[in-house]
């Protein structure tokens, strides 16, 4: 394939997000980070409703009553209220202390182990210069024992915690949320059920989750909410009435079992 057809501009490769070295031991493999991921989501802008015209946000000091330039504004950590602590960029760089650019692993553990509640953000991991014989056999190794290596690196002056696994030919790391950042959902005052369900209502219930059980395809969903507001907004820049149709309102049901018996019958049609 060529780089486009008549007036169209060539392709442009991704630019990498970050450039640093795993490092597993005395074995060190220079990487490139790339975004894995792009949010859809249908942004609105403020507008004014009298005029249609932007609405703007500006910096405001509050004890001098008046704007601000961004060269004057600074990141603070309030301490007190109305006390603040300031942190340069170097001093925030430096806390970092010497791993700005390395991921150290620290363990290997099986993927399986890693609870999806931690999972935060996905990026690709590219073989960085000279780097791919020592890319290939992680990736390699990481794919035959089934395992994710964990590791901390700093990026956008922050620390995180992640893990590194195959996908496909290349790389994945995703960033994993800290232990305390996860809540304890005994954390919560959760309603419980007074008594224990039924062996038939399990049955029933297992029987359900069989007759709907397939193999993950991600093509197979789409962002339904998404593709109605654009149609409702490609309609009204046209000058036309977006009617939605009404949700069907789920229906009260008393009976668990009864409820499972037409769950199943509909799902065996």
């Amino acid at each position: 394939m060529g780089s486009g057809g008549a007036g169209n501009p060539p392709l442009m490769a991704p630019r990498s997000l970050w450039n640093g070295t795993v490092s597993v031991g005395l074995v060190h493999v220079p990487v490139k980070l790339y975004t894995a991921t792009e949010s859809k989501t249908v942004h609105f802008h403020e507008v004014h409703l009298e005029d249609g015209a932007r609405i703007e946000h500006r910096r405001f000091c509050e004890k001098e009553k008046r704007e601000v330039p961004y060269e004057e504004v600074a990141r603070g950590f309030e301490v007190r209220k109305g006390e603040f602590v300031l942190l340069e960029k170097d001093e925030v760089k430096a806390a970092a202390g010497g791993t700005g650019h390395l991921i150290e692993v620290e363990h290997f553990v099986p993927v399986a182990d890693i609870d999806p509640v931690s999972f935060e953000k996905t990026y690709y991991l590219g073989a960085g210069d000279k780097a791919k014989d020592g890319y290939r056999v992680l990736h390699d190794a990481l794919e035959r024992t089934g395992r994710a290596a964990i590791g901390r690196f700093t990026f956008h002056n922050r620390e995180y915690l992640a893990a590194i696994r195959p996908h496909g030919d290349v790389l994945a790391l995703h960033t994993l949320r800290f232990a305390d950042e996860v809540a304890d959902p005994g954390s919560f005052d959760v309603a419980t059920a007074n008594k224990g369900p039924s062996e038939r209502e399990v049955n029933m219930a297992g029987s359900l989750v069989d007759s709907l059980a397939a193999k993950f395809t991600p093509d197979e969903y789409t962002d339904e909410y998404r593709e109605r507001v654009v149609e409702m907004l490609e309609a009204k820049a046209k000058g036309k009435q977006f009617v939605a149709a009404e949700p069907d309102e789920p229906a009260e049901e008393s009976d668990l079992l009864a409820a499972l018996e037409a769950s199943l019958k509909g799902s065996k049609k």
